[in-house]
């Protein structure tokens, strides 16, 4: 790294930290104001923030929050389900039925507060068309 890249790094500030915009995202807020929601539903993602007007549509969360929903869901819910087979003797449909409603309740908590997370990682790190008027360019 040349000196002047490092004397340009110590002077450019992060105008949208990373931190802050995740944990909007992980409440569904708007990851630029943190008011409204930015969900439009259930998992549509608003075209743009009713609060601040931010445009969110160029969000590409894609797969990302149906595998780390599932990453979560079954790393948590797979070793209750061993440890109960162990502990306790319960019927296997009991088994069934009460770990089968645990990972749908976990997983409709969980993938829209990961969409969310992950939107507001790609507005944050100005991916997909989030750079916006404000860029500095490069």
């Amino acid at each position: 790294m040349t000196l002047a890249e490092t004397s340009y790094k110590s002077e450019t500030r992060d105008d949208r930290p990373l931190a802050p915009a995740v944990l909007r995202g992980l409440r569904c807020k708007c990851p630029a104001c943190g008011e409204a929601s930015m969900m439009q539903g259930f998992l549509k993602v608003a075209e743009a923030c009713p609060s601040c007007g931010e445009d969110l549509s160029h969000q590409r969360a894609d797969d990302g929050p149906a595998y780390l929903t599932m990453l979560v869901t079954l790393k948590t819910v797979t070793p209750l389900m061993v440890a109960s087979m162990f502990i306790w003797d319960l019927h296997p449909a009991v088994l069934f039925s009460l770990f089968a409603t645990m990972l749908i309740a976990l997983s409709l908590f969980l993938l829209p507060r990961f969409k969310g997370m992950i939107v507001a990682i790609q507005w944050s790190r100005r991916m997909h068309g989030f750079e916006g008027k404000d860029a500095r360019q490069h």
